[in-house]
């Protein structure tokens, strides 16, 4: 059996585990959309994922940070792939994205793929949602139904990019703002934020916490001493602004419940994580409390609230379009 193939035994055999989704729930949106359409659709986005997230772990965060750029702004359209033209800027030079985001190069290959399987079928907004999920799946997360039918955006907006999606440096006050915005609860926010347990960051994004906290030139009081010194040799107080740090330094590369453990030992990378647990909102706090003493408790709002992110403001009109290439419009 190929690879692929134990991959796909493995989600049949623990079916159980996954997340199904009220198709009614999400109007325009239907798990089973390309059944018919495209029935290998869902083959050929694991099929790439595989290969992709072999050659380089950091792929999945990458690729589920995508769709969460995408939703936060102007909902999940995909206005995230749309390189810059004449017409508008691309959300890809917006501050939170630029020298940031990765992973275009998997999404502009699946979707090669799809157009010679079944052309002009699955949007590229469509594609994003369930790279998230299979990223998710294959770095040991859990699986649900993703809900289909999204269609793909004809411009982008720069300034929303610069403005929704919330910084490393953000108070759990603004968290909670930009969260709501989307029609996202505190509950949504710590769930999603446990994201954070694979993947990377870079030392623009945390500088501040080492040297310059409440800009007394001290630094952030709830690190762990260890930690603290251990990020310090990864990010100085001059250059190595793109040097790297995990996010989830106890498993960076698996999906697991080990980012909310390491925020209750002091050692949350961004001020973004620490806040959940110092920001003085009960709510966030227990929570982070909850995951990390129940995996499967994470596991499953996660999954819940991935499918509620992914139905931000969904394009389903016709007068929107599938792109035949992710990176401009037809």
């Amino acid at each position: 059996m190929t690879s692929l193939g134990l991959v796909m035994f493995f989600l049949s055999c623990v079916i159980f585990q996954a997340f199904p989704v009220s198709s009614s729930n999400y109007a325009g949106l239907f798990p089973d959309l390309y059944q018919f359409s495209c029935p290998q659709a869902n083959e050929i986005v694991m099929s790439v994922l595989e290969e992709a997230i072999a050659k380089d772990p950091r792929m999945a965060a990458s690729l589920l940070r995508l769709h969460f750029h995408d939703c936060f702004v102007q909902g999940c359209d995909a206005s995230i792939l749309l390189d810059k033209s004449s017409a508008f800027k691309s959300e890809k030079d917006a501050v939170p994205n630029k020298n940031s985001l990765r992973g275009f190069e998997v999404i502009d290959e699946i979707k090669a793929k799809l157009e010679q399987v079944c052309p002009h079928t699955v949007s590229c907004a469509d594609i994003l949602a369930l790279a998230a999920r299979d990223s998710v799946v294959l770095s040991g997360g859990p699986y649900w139904e993703v809900p289909l039918g999204r269609r793909d955006s004809k411009t982008a907006n720069f300034k929303k990019a610069n403005i929704n999606i919330p910084a490393p440096n953000s108070t759990i006050q603004n968290l909670i703002s930009l969260f709501n915005r989307q029609g996202l609860t505190e509950e949504d926010l710590v769930a999603l934020s446990g994201g954070h347990t694979i993947g990377m960051a870079r030392c623009v994004s945390f500088k501040q916490r080492l040297y310059n906290q409440n800009r007394d030139n001290l630094p952030d009081a709830t690190l762990e001493k260890t930690y603290y010194n251990a990020l310090k040799s990864v990010c100085p107080t001059s250059g190595g602004d793109s040097n790297i740090s995990p996010l989830d330094v106890g498993s960076p590369v698996r999906f697991d419940n080990t980012y909310f453990k390491l925020l209750l030992w002091g050692k949350g990378l961004l001020n973004s994580d620490e806040v959940l647990l110092s920001g003085n909102v009960k709510k966030t706090k227990e929570l982070v409390k909850s995951y990390a003493e129940k995996e499967a408790l994470f596991f499953h709002q996660f999954a819940k609230s991935m499918v509620k992110m992914g139905n931000i403001s969904p394009l389903t009109e016709l007068k929107d379009e599938i792109r035949k290439n992710c990176r401009r419009v037809n």
